[in-house]
């Protein structure tokens, strides 16, 4: 084990193959992390019963009745711990749906350890708290039309004061639009802003992503008042800021 390198995550691996989940399993104890394995469904609620988990690496399609975004939308009802799909199928419509319900990050078979261990360390980054100072530090907070965005808390506060729960995309999503209110960002500029690295160009990525957010913030998603679309540019966060 590279002992420099021990990083306490724990993973939970979804997939029916047992070469993948060896292989991930091998790769990721060496790098530090605790690696659990789930071949199905049942077993994976299974797993989750017994303990908490930093990261699912959970595979499109598996036996039993459930497939993997079958099972990414139950784990979201519940939990918003991130989710890596996993799948063979690298189909346009399986990445949006699947980034549509709530899944952080979306890579094909056959892939890279090295990438997806990348990929892993990124959504760990965008989770971990910062590391606390001597003196108390002094929380950024971002208003919008009675909105409430506690960026150190990683917080969304409704006009009533009730807490909205966003996962990790959405979060950076929202983010990326306070920290530009006002200005037309491009699906590109979106891309970089809230994952760090460049992806496949495919636009309704990002998409998909806005629809989630704009069905948790905007009166009637339909005809959003915040989240606007620009034809044929990008969108614009046009709320007020406080």
């Amino acid at each position: 084990m590279a002992a420099n390198q021990h990083h306490d995550a724990q993973l939970l691996v979804v997939d029916d193959d047992p070469r993948i989940r060896q292989m991930l399993t091998r790769y990721f104890e060496d790098e530090g992390y605790g690696v659990v394995c789930a071949a199905d469904g049942a077993e994976m609620r299974s797993r989750l019963r017994q303990r908490n988990f930093d990261v699912i690496l959970l595979d499109l399609v598996l036996p039993g009745g459930a497939d993997g975004l079958d099972l990414a939308r139950e784990i979201r009802a519940q939990s918003d711990v991130p989710i890596m799909m996993l799948t063979g199928r690298d189909d346009v419509v399986d990445r949006i749906v699947g980034l549509e319900i709530g899944a952080d990050d979306y890579i094909a078979k056959p892939f890279h350890l090295r990438e997806v261990h990348a990929r892993l360390k990124s959504i760990l980054r965008r989770r971990q708290p910062q590391a606390r100072p001597a003196e108390p530090p002094v929380e950024e907070v971002v208003g919008f039309e009675d909105w409430k965005l506690n960026l150190s808390r990683r917080q969304l506060l409704d006009p009533e004061g009730r807490e909205v729960e966003l996962t990790t995309g959405e979060f950076e999503m929202l983010t990326a639009f306070v920290r530009h209110a006002g200005r037309v960002l491009t699906r590109e500029v979106l891309m970089d802003l809230t994952r760090g690295r460049s992806l496949e160009a495919f636009d309704r990525t990002i998409d998909a992503q806005i629809v989630r957010l704009r069905r948790k913030i905007e009166t009637d998603p339909k005809r959003p008042q915040f989240i606007k679309a620009v034809r044929g540019v990008g969108y614009v966060f046009t709320a007020k800021l406080d």
